[in-house]
């Protein structure tokens, strides 16, 4: 199954008001179940990860996870994934033993 970017604000902020997230130094994970559609997935970096290579990169590689952890799942949901500073100095497997952390917590993935 594909995985679709979110790519419009309105879905983000629901991601955000929906209050049910996960949080580590490297990474803050926003989980919304939907009612159809397949899985979302939202990345963003804020200025105070540093600056426009270091968000690329950090961007980059929590999306090189994600799509590792998430490619054959099925489900409906956004997820919405937002870079923290330390998250443009560490290596995808970091970022992806993280992440797999939060999806499993979340029940979007099995242990």
């Amino acid at each position: 199954m594909k995985i679709e970017a979110i790519n419009r604000n309105y879905l983000f902020l629901r991601a955000y008001r929906s209050r049910i997230n996960y949080v580590s130094p490297l990474i803050v994970t926003y989980i919304v179940k939907k009612k159809s559609g397949g899985i979302r997935l939202g990345i963003t970096a804020g200025k105070k990860v540093g600056c426009a290579v270091e968000r690329n990169r950090a961007r980059r590689v929590v999306r090189a996870a994600a799509t590792e952890l998430l490619k054959d799942r099925d489900g409906d949901y956004d997820i919405v994934i937002v870079c923290r500073h330390p998250s443009c100095k560490v290596s995808s497997n970091e970022i992806r033993d993280v992440l797999k952390g939060h999806l499993s917590e979340a029940g979007v993935i099995g242990c």
